[in-house]
């Protein structure tokens, strides 16, 4: 019986989506492989810091030269401040952030587990009556959500540091009006949905990388199509992912002073 063409994808999805709550379902369990957990969140952050502190600059210049511009045609300049940090904080932190450890530590990530599963290290485990889920999978996905956290605070400070040096020397823009504005409209769930979109890409980053490492095609050469594979997925669902949570964001939480 042949199957019709996008069997396969629904089936690649249906397990992603089995690892992704399997993953959820070993989090509180017992023994938590803390060492694995230390090692990997040190490994994902020393590959993935400098990258992602060097893209913040540039990412928060051309957003505030872009907002700076837009305000002065419209004539409202006062408020180039709130939109530039409002739309880092928001959108461009987060982002940046999952891109690059999907990149870097998402990659590096797919790599190892694709070169024990290759190597059958994977079923060895199993066969002994150890979970490479618990042992393996958790500890990775968790170290990305966190990394994710912590970088996603570095990058919102670079970013509107770097938006705040193109604004007032580049633009002429005044100090106090950058400050003042953002101090006007900006709040605090502006952070909070930052945050939950760091951790929320990490987790998504973490999964796909692990999915697609216990999943390579046989030989060395699946695996780095496997690796190619995992950084192509996490973007996609990252941009997707994005949408929803801003969507219910803005349903969710009115602006200041509405």
């Amino acid at each position: 019986m042949t199957s019709f063409p996008g069997a396969a994808a629904i089936r690649q999805t249906g397990r992603l989506y089995a690892l992704a709550l399997d993953v959820l379902r070993y989090l509180p369990r017992r023994p938590f492989q803390f060492r694995e957990f230390v090692q990997q969140f040190w490994f994902i952050a020393s590959v993935s810091i400098l990258p992602t502190a060097l893209v913040a600059i540039p990412f928060g210049g051309v957003i505030a030269l872009h907002v700076g511009s837009l305000t002065n045609q419209i004539g409202a300049q006062s408020f180039t401040g709130a939109a530039s940090v409002l739309a880092i904080i928001q959108q461009a932190s987060p982002i940046v952030t999952a891109l690059l450890i999907a990149g870097a530590g998402g990659s590096a990530m797919c790599a190892d587990l694709g070169s024990r599963t290759i190597r059958e290290e994977i079923d060895a485990m199993e066969v002994l009556g150890v979970s490479p889920i618990q042992r393996l999978i958790v500890p990775r996905v968790l170290a990305a959500m966190a990394v994710a956290v912590f970088l996603n605070g570095m990058v919102s400070v670079v970013g509107v540091l770097g938006g705040y040096f193109f604004n007032v020397v580049m633009q002429d823009g005044t100090p106090g009006a950058y400050l003042a504005s953002f101090s006007a409209l900006a709040q605090l769930p502006d952070l909070w949905i930052s945050e939950v979109k760091a951790l929320i890409f990490g987790f998504i980053a973490g999964v796909v990388a692990a999915y697609r490492g216990l999943n390579p095609a046989a030989g060395p050469k699946g695996v780095g199509d496997a690796v190619n594979q995992s950084v192509v997925i996490t973007f996609l669902l990252l941009f997707l992912t994005n949408v929803v949570l801003t969507a219910l964001y803005l349903q969710l939480v009115p602006p200041k002073g509405m």
